[in-house]
C-alpha cells in the first residue's frame, strides 16, 4: 500500500474554478481498481490551499490512475489554477518528494 500527499497552492480567486474542474476526477478515480480512498481537502486558513490524500493498493494502481482519461481531462481544465505543488508518495516508509 502507498500513500500520496499532493499540496497544491491555487491562484488567489480560483479555489471554486479548480474544485469545480476536479469533481468528475474524484469520482470517477474512486472507481479505478487499486484505489482505497481519494479525498481533496481544503485549508481552513487558507483559501488558496489544497490537499488531495490517496491511498493505493500499489504503485502500479496509482501508474495506471496517471493514465486514465479523466486524469488528462482534469489536467487541461484544474492545473491552469494551480500555482505551484509539491506531490510526496510515501511506500514502505520511504517518502518520494516529486
Amino acid at each position: 500500500m502507498l500513500f500520496v500527499i499532493a499540496t497544491l497552492s491555487l491562484e488567489p480567486g480560483t479555489a471554486d474554478a479548480f474544485v469545480a474542474a476536479t469533481r468528475n476526477l474524484l469520482q470517477e478515480t474512486r472507481k479505478e481498481p487499486g484505489c482505497l480512498s481519494y479525498d481533496l481537502n481544503a485549508d481552513v486558513t487558507d483559501a488558496t490551499k489544497l490537499v488531495f490524500v490517496e491511498r493505493w493498493e500499489s504503485r502500479a494502481a496509482l501508474d495506471a490512475h496517471f493514465r486514465t482519461p479523466h486524469i488528462a481531462a482534469w489536467r487541461e481544465t484544474a492545473l491552469k489554477h494551480v500555482k505551484s505543488r509539491r506531490i510526496e508518495i510515501i511506500e514502505n516508509a520511504t517518502v518520494q518528494v516529486i
